[in-house]
């Protein structure tokens, strides 16, 4: 581990100090390997997903799978980033003193980024791809149920950069998946100058209390939907069903709805219609609802328990709670969300206003399914990781949330 930091800390000069056109150069040829190598990828991906049957749930070995189409999105993704603006030495702020002293406010890159991650593949190409666009080196600690795929997809990244003449300490893979591996990034001051934690709380939570790096929270996403007695429902329907159903393992799937009881009796039986008698007729996972008293006594589901308001299923199971009005669905939700993503649906203009000015989620939705939080889907080609933290970094994080800023001051023999 401490070769790999002083390698990846050795190279953050030689990366800062890329032009535009060598850090897309970098990407394109980083994308093309990644396609070149798919039969290896895909060859290693097998023995992870061999590894991991029966150890983990269905839907977190969709997480795990890759398939061709899935490498060339990720293929994809890395050019999407080689079309973004460049972040590094964008003038945030200027100013000329009396005296003539130029005072530049200038984006900078971090320098090493650490992230540690789980069972996501994608995430390994994303963040590279990210960081050496943001002129950042990354040092990369994915799961164990994932190690077989990563260290396939980094060999052909480093081959990318290979080709170019750029140094593959640019990026790094730790290949020890243990809880030490973990400690050593979190505590690896003067060599790591971000920590990026992306997967579940307790993988977040951990890094939060004994980091000694700088680290940004990130992911955990109890998302809640709240459908206002004025919602049309038939749209309401639509973006529960894609928010819960459309891939339940992901920190931006619906976790909790809320329902006005002005609409229950109506509302609900068409909500279980749609998320679990029609999938059960199409040979689909059934959604498993788990209910309110007032919400029990609509629909036939699991009682809800305390514990259900606050729990990150990531799987097919819905938390049901039958609220007043926008007041109450506000109060819950700021009592139990981890500050990820909220909708409403409503067409009244008051409560609209009122759920996005009170709501202190990193994205907040209007008509809208909150599986939109998205680095792609916001723009930016593709993310490190959602913050739900405030300073720093919030929402989707692309290539500006990677760069830090530096003072540049121009003068002509000033002196004080």
């Amino acid at each position: 581990m401490k070769d790999m930091f002083t390698a990846a800390k050795g190279a953050v000069s030689e990366v800062s100090g890329l032009t535009t056109e060598q850090k897309n150069d970098a990407l394109y040829a980083m994308a093309d390997y990644l396609i070149k190598n798919t039969d290896k990828i895909l060859a290693a991906n097998s023995l992870d997903i061999e590894k991991a049957r029966g150890v983990i749930s269905d839907v977190m070995i969709d997480r795990l799978l890759l398939t061709a189409d899935r490498i060339k999105g990720m293929a994809e993704g890395i050019r999407q980033v080689a079309l973004l603006p460049d972040p590094v030495g964008e003038v945030l702020e200027e100013a000329i003193r009396e005296d003539g002293l130029k005072i530049q406010k200038v984006s900078a890159p971090m320098g090493v980024i650490a992230i540690i991650y789980e069972s996501r593949p994608n995430v390994t190409s994303d963040a590279a791809a990210l960081a050496i666009k943001s002129g950042n080196v990354c040092i990369l600690r994915g799961g164990k149920e994932a190690f077989s795929s990563a260290s396939a997809i980094v060999d052909a990244l480093k081959e990318g950069l290979k080709s170019v003449n750029i140094t593959e300490n640019a990026v790094n893979l730790v290949t020890d998946t243990s809880r030490e591996s973990a400690k050593a990034l979190m505590t690896a001051n003067g060599f790591v100058d971000l920590l990026i934690p992306r997967g579940g709380a307790g993988l977040i939570n951990t890094c939060v209390k004994e980091a000694t790096v700088p680290c940004i929270a990130t992911g955990t996403g109890i998302c809640h939907i709240y459908v206002e007695k004025t919602a049309d429902t038939h749209k309401a329907l639509k973006i529960i069903e894609n928010a819960k159903t459309s891939r339940p393992s992901v920190c931006n799937a619906e976790e909790v709805l809320l329902v006005d009881k002005a609409i229950a009796k109506d509302f609900l039986p068409r909500l279980k219609d749609v998320l679990v008698d029609k999938r059960i007729a199409l040979g689909l996972t059934p959604v498993e609802l788990r209910l309110c008293e007032n919400a029990q006594k609509i629909i036939s589901g699991t009682p809800a328990t305390d514990a259900d308001f606050d729990t990150e299923f990531l799987d097919f199971i819905l938390a049901v709670k039958c609220v007043e009005d926008v007041k109450e669905a506000v109060n819950h939700i700021s009592a139990h969300s981890t500050g990820h993503s909220e909708a409403i649906i409503s067409n009244d203009r008051f409560s609209k206003d009122y759920f996005a000015k009170r709501i202190d989620s990193a994205a907040v939705y209007i008509n809208a399914s909150t599986r939109f939080t998205d680095g792609g889907e916001f723009g930016l080609g593709c993310e490190m990781g959602i913050s739900t933290q405030k300073l720093h970094a919030r929402g989707p994080m692309g290539l500006k949330e990677l760069n830090t800023y530096k003072y540049l001051i121009t003068g002509d023999g000033h002196i004080r």
